[in-house]
């Protein structure tokens, strides 16, 4: 008779051969890419970067590490490499189904057929913007300009979207935006317009509700790929003093997102992020608290005309997971707090639209001389801790589940005054971007 043993070993010998088969026998498993992500030669953030492969472009795997945290594969044009699981668009349980590798076990695979170039490493490679509907997370950055260095930071640090704000005349030619979006897409990004009157009285004049709703319209028509309808309506700075009202708003939210919607359905409509503010009673009738307005919002049914969420976060002093601590008054005020930001931004809509911050960002002096008065409280901000939190806030919005979008605020302003914009700008003045370093990894 067989001993226990022997028949154990067989066992298991048996079950390594089936394996060894069966891996052997793997074809690979073709990916399309969801977001901008870095390949490299090993499964660690630290390894070397052969390039970037760009969302919407298909790779072949054919394993993963033991987490699954990583996976290896090779592009269309050749290059066998590491990304991060996230960008596949896998399931977990597709990814567990993937054959755990070693990372220096041999590649057999041929690339994946068809689709555009995938991996870039090189600013002279052909961009190739991703035209299908958004979904999932993403990322991207406020631009003063299309330069040359701004796009390439932007490429390597995995960004995905441009924004870019419109000062709109009544009456103006949607045309004439045209060269905003041909730009951004040449270079390979989504592009985000923010649409807010020049002249913020002209909401009162007849029509103008339709006109404006025209002309978003129009960008969405020339292939803008997310508008935000307005900017900060709870502020007598783009809102009439005495006249700020959410339901009004949502009427205009309303009007713009039917127009844009039967010019392209693809693009993505985001109400107008409120300016984040406890100061209503302080100034009544020329400023309504942020939570306020949106609550005023979603009585008046404004969650039936968006695809998201518009919110601003530019007072953090804090790392991103932080929900106390803040050593300015009022500490414990939600706007102080991105944890806290995200929970009250989403529960006034119940949870039906997720959020898209098309402002969030840190303040740094460093480098730049001292702050005005108004914005003396970021003084201590490094930009070390400035480009950790930015990551950080980042990583953190996705993971929530209640974040679309993330629009750092910015990339290459360099006006530095009453109001600091190069203070929150991620190339800093020495041509260096601290924040992209900590974002590609």
């Amino acid at each position: 008779m067989m001993s226990k043993k022997l028949s154990i070993f067989i066992v298991l010998l048996c079950l390594i051969s089936i394996n060894l088969v069966s891996n052997a026998q793997f074809d690979g498993v073709i990916v399309t890419i969801t977001q901008n992500v870095n390949i490299r030669v090993a499964p660690d953030e630290n390894a070397e970067r052969l390039g970037t492969v760009r969302a919407g472009t298909t790779m072949k795997l054919d394993g993963r590490v033991e987490s699954g945290t990583w996976v290896r594969g090779i592009t269309q044009n050749g290059t066998v490499g590491w990304i991060v699981s996230g960008p596949t668009g896998l399931s977990l349980s597709q990814i567990i189904g993937l054959p755990i590798i070693s990372p220096d076990a041999p590649f057999t695979l041929s690339p994946p057929e068809g689709g555009a170039a995938p991996a870039s490493s090189s600013a002279s490679a052909a961009p190739v913007v991703n035209t299908a509907p958004v979904r999932g997370f993403s990322y991207g950055g406020h631009i003063a300009g299309f330069d040359e260095s701004a796009m390439n930071w932007m490429q390597y640090s995995g960004m995905t979207w441009v924004k870019k704000q419109w000062r709109y005349v009544d009456g103006q030619n949607p045309a004439d935006a045209q060269g905003w979006i041909d730009a951004a897409h040449a270079y390979g990004f989504r592009i985000l317009i923010g649409v807010v009157g020049l002249n913020k009285y002209d909401l009162n004049n007849p029509g103008y509700f339709d006109r404006y709703a025209s002309f978003v319209a129009g960008l969405a028509a020339l292939g803008a790929d997310a508008i935000e309808v307005w900017n900060e309506p709870n502020i007598d700075h783009e809102w009439p003093e005495f006249q700020i009202d959410p339901a009004r708003y949502t009427e205009l939210l309303r009007v713009s997102y039917t127009a844009i919607k039967n010019a392209n359905p693809n693009t993505l409509v985001i109400s107008a992020a409120p300016a984040p503010t406890g100061a209503e009673s302080a100034f009544p009738g020329r400023v309504m608290n942020d939570d306020n307005f949106l609550r005023g919002m979603a009585a008046a049914g404004a969650a039936n005309y968006m695809d998201c969420i518009g919110a601003h976060y530019n007072e953090g002093i804090l790392p991103p997971t932080a929900t106390s601590g803040d050593p300015r008054g009022n500490s414990g005020y939600y706007t102080r707090y991105l944890p806290s930001m995200i929970n009250v931004y989403y529960n006034a809509f119940r949870g039906r639209r997720q959020i898209c911050f098309t402002e969030l960002g840190y303040l740094s002096p460093e480098g730049l001389g001292p702050l005005s008065p108004n914005f003396a409280w970021a003084e201590n901000v490094t930009v070390a801790q400035q480009a950790a939190w930015v990551d950080g806030a980042v990583s953190y919005a996705a993971r929530s589940g209640r974040v679309r979008l993330v629009i750092i605020w910015n990339i290459n302003f360099t006006n530095y005054g009453a109001d600091p914009m190069a203070g929150y700008a991620l190339i800093r003045p020495d041509g260096s971007c601290p924040a992209c370093d900590a974002l590609a990894r």
